[in-house]
This record gives C-alpha cells, structure tokens and sequence, in this order.
C-alpha cells in the first residue's frame, strides 16, 4: 500500500511512524493557536473579583500552558522534542468566558504547531479545573492554528476567519 499523499505519519505499509527530520535544514519557525473557555457567570465574575478559592485561574493557566509546551513531545507520541526559544499563553476576556492564544518559536527542523495547540488546550484544562466547583458545564472548545510563520516547507499558513 503505498502512502497516502500527505499523511506523513503513515508509512507505504499504512502503519503509523514519526517522521525523519534530519535531512530538513534549522529554520526560525513560529506558530499562534487559540481557542475559548466558556462559562456561567458566577464563575466569570469570581475569575474578575479574585475570589476563586484556589488562586488565580489566570495565571496558573498561562504559566499550565507554557509547560504544556515544553512537553508536547511527551504527550503526542509522534512529536519530536523541539528546543522552545519562547513560548506565551495570554488569557482575555471574552462575553463567555476567555479567549486564550498560545504563540511558539524555535529554530528546529520541524514546526511547533502542536506545541501552541497543546498550549492552549492545557490552559483551558486548567481554567475548568479551578473554577469547577461554581460550573461543571464550563466548555472548551474551538481549539485551532491561526498561523504558522517562517521556515518548513509548505510555508506560512494564516487561518481564515
């Protein structure tokens, strides 16, 4: 069976495997995620006021996501582990909730989309985690890539709206 254009991960055989990079040259690569975090009012204004019981769902969830990226490779199987030069998770309010963007660089062989990706989805995780108590039926959702920008073959990528 011979591999299916563009999937990859797949081999001619049709089994999983990770790619080999090491041919690739090192480029600067950068890639921004979002997503949103939608909850019930209560739990919006205890975020606002400070008063969630088990501290600042904001920054445990910015500084939850930056771990998140720095150990993508270990949760997704076919990652490669990538030197991360910067990674950002910045939390705004939204009229639901919170809109939450992660932003990677690295100079690699590969990009760091999953990486803002991850980023973002462990944030939202851990937003729900410590606000659980005032709203079980907190959503996480719309998690996508905005943009990848420099280096890789198939160039920079802009989501559209």
């Amino acid at each position: 069976m011979a591999r299916r254009p563009g999937l990859t991960h797949v081999d001619r055989r049709g089994r999983v495997r990770m790619v080999d990079v090491g041919d690739k040259p090192v480029t600067e690569r950068e890639a921004v995620a979002s997503g949103e975090v939608a909850m019930n009012a209560t739990a919006r204004k205890l975020i606002r006021t400070g008063g969630v019981a088990k501290g600042d769902p904001l920054q445990a969830a910015r500084i939850a996501g930056i771990l998140a990226a720095k150990q993508t490779s270990a949760l997704i199987p076919l990652c490669h582990p990538l030197p991360l030069t910067h990674a950002s998770v910045e939390l705004r309010p939204s009229r639901t909730g919170y809109r939450i963007e992660a932003r990677v660089r690295t100079a690699a062989r590969t990009g760091v989309e999953m990486e803002a990706l991850t980023a973002v989805a462990v944030a939202g995780l851990t937003i729900y985690d410590m606000v659980k108590a005032v709203d079980r039926e907190i959503e996480i959702g719309a998690i996508h890539l905005v943009e990848k920008r420099r280096g890789g073959r198939s160039g920079a990528y802009r989501r559209r709206s």
